[in-house]
């Protein structure tokens, strides 16, 4: 059996696990990112998911991780150890990646921010900058110029902000934010207007602040999308050049398959 891999994006929202090949993503699962897991509940899910994918532990090569809540990933590194026997690799720490890291405060950047953005610039090497817009808890737009990182923006999501106003009115229903129509109508009830007030304004706003940003940038500039909202939202945005939903397990495969690991002393 070929190398396997188990890669984890712990989110906000929810933690994103795929097995992939060193070449390629494969199936892809997802765990809720709640108060009350405890590293048993996570590696009985682990050990689940691997035997159904008709995987043993021993099958797994590595296990990555890019996390962006540091207690769920303390269970989670506790979870892989005890129930896969593994020993996680983790971004940023664990790897160096060749792309220049131009925050004022390098150390402030998000490691999924930092990793989509590198794995947008090794995907499409070519143009000469790259926007990577994130659709997950928040919203980000992240901007490469050659192999430099400049930072980005850091708006409201799309669910988060549906949770909210669901949260804080008390006659606004909570909406499933469907895509059934691919252009923008007068709402002619509290549903159509919500949804179609969130979609096609979560659209406008990509649209309108890519084209700022690429003011800014030498150009051409490749524009990808990424995260759970990416795909519906290609159908009415037409910022994104291509959307590949799930960029930071990407950033995690192609640092296992370019041997980017960190030497330790």
């Amino acid at each position: 059996m070929s190398e396997y891999l188990l890669l984890a994006d712990i989110g906000n929202t929810c933690i994103k696990i795929v097995f992939a090949r060193p070449d390629a993503l494969e199936a892809a699962y997802s765990l809720p990112t709640r108060a009350q897991h405890t590293a048993d509940s996570l590696g009985l899910s682990l050990l689940q998911l691997v035997a159904l994918r008709g995987l043993r532990p021993k099958d797994i090569s590595a296990c990555l991780v890019c996390s962006v809540v540091p207690d769920v990933s303390a269970l989670f590194h506790e979870a892989l150890a005890k129930y896969l026997n593994k020993t996680p690799l983790s971004f940023p720490g664990d790897f160096d990646i060749d792309l220049v890291n131009g925050y004022d405060q390098p150390q402030e950047v998000g490691a999924d921010r930092l990793l989509a953005a590198f794995a947008a610039r090794k995907l499409f090497p070519d143009p000469p900058s790259i926007i990577s817009v994130d659709f997950g808890t928040a919203t980000t737009f992240d901007c490469v110029s050659g192999d430099t990182y400049l930072g980005g923006l850091i708006c409201p999501g799309l669910f988060s902000s549906r949770n909210a106003l669901a949260a804080n009115t008390a006659k606004l229903p909570r909406i499933s934010l469907e895509m059934t129509e691919d252009h923008v109508r007068i709402g002619r009830n509290t549903v159509t207007s919500m949804n179609h007030g969130f979609l096609f304004g979560f659209a406008a706003m990509t649209e309108g602040l890519c084209q700022r940003l690429k003011e800014q940038l030498p150009g051409p500039t490749f524009v990808v999308g990424t995260g759970g909202a990416a795909r519906d939202l290609s159908r009415i945005c037409r910022a994104f050049d291509i959307v590949r939903p799930d960029l930071i397990l990407e950033g995690l495969r192609l640092l296992w398959a370019r041997g980017g690991v960190r030497a330790t002393a």
